[in-house]
């Protein structure tokens, strides 16, 4: 009787300390996951790219802010369309690389990938973008812990670049008028 009481303490001191433990050690995955998530569907230090393109419609996509001149300038404004477009290009051309696939050959000038924008296109590259995203956590979660150690770097500048456009994006649609401050950047 007495070992019982003796066991059934323990176990609930256990129980309770481990339940006050802090969270498992951060993991280079688990690091990687919450990056790439963050600058695709979960606000936490900044504003989704998801969050980023909801609700906008396909002329208000096209729309490209005047320069300093008060011109309309494509080649070096963009328009959430164009940013958005660029994005897709570059995260499915890095996602494919991982997965080991061959991307489509690429001229080299990146200007290209913004101009692979209209808006009869806008909701396929809002639902390519999300799914290249998803993509890359997927690939993330199921990578060997090899495969993550050399992807890492790209990785990490996959979240990085979609931090500084969806960025961009925020911009635009607030130059624009067509951001809710309430979505998350007032």
């Amino acid at each position: 009787m007495l070992r019982s009481v003796v066991f059934a303490a323990s176990l609930l001191a256990a129980t309770a300390l481990s339940a006050q433990s802090p969270a498992a050690p951060a993991t280079l995955r688990s690091i990687l996951l919450e990056q790439l998530r963050s600058s695709h569907n979960k606000a936490e230090w900044f504003t989704p790219v998801n969050t980023a393109v909801a609700g906008i419609s396909p002329e208000q996509a096209s729309w490209i802010p005047r320069n300093a001149a008060g011109k309309i300038d494509p080649e070096n404004n963009h328009s959430v369309g164009m940013l958005a477009a660029h994005l897709v290009f570059w995260n499915e051309r890095n996602l494919q690389q991982l997965r080991g696939e061959k991307p489509a050959q690429f001229s080299g000038n990146n200007d290209e990938t913004f101009n692979k924008f209209d808006a009869k296109s806008w909701a396929d590259i809002v639902s390519r973008l999300d799914k290249v995203m998803t993509g890359f956590e997927e690939w993330t979660e199921h990578a060997s812990d090899a495969e993550l150690a050399k992807a890492a770097s790209t990785l990490a500048h996959v979240g990085t670049h979609n931090a500084y456009h969806t960025g961009q994006i925020l911009y635009v649609r607030k130059l624009q008028g067509s951001w809710n401050p309430a979505n998350g950047v007032k």
